[in-house]
């Protein structure tokens, strides 16, 4: 997942993302590392946050652009 590199290039700390998302912070640092997986829901909030689709979240494209209606 890109999350980190998202995070790092806004850059905003874990604990700045953590209090925007409403998780914890160590649930991010783990997400990051890989050793967490995050559910459905909470993906979309990082990609809705980091205004990119999942695809380009899960690093499925190198296409950030979202879907938009």
């Amino acid at each position: 997942m890109r999350l980190k590199y998202l995070r790092e290039k806004k850059n905003i700390t874990q604990q700045r993302l953590a209090i925007d998302l409403n998780i914890n912070q160590n649930t991010v640092s783990r997400y990051e590392s890989g050793k967490r997986q995050a559910d459905y829901q909470t993906l979309i909030k990082i990609a809705d946050y980091f205004d990119v689709s999942l695809d380009y979240l899960l690093e499925r494209t190198s296409n950030p652009a979202r879907y938009k209606d």
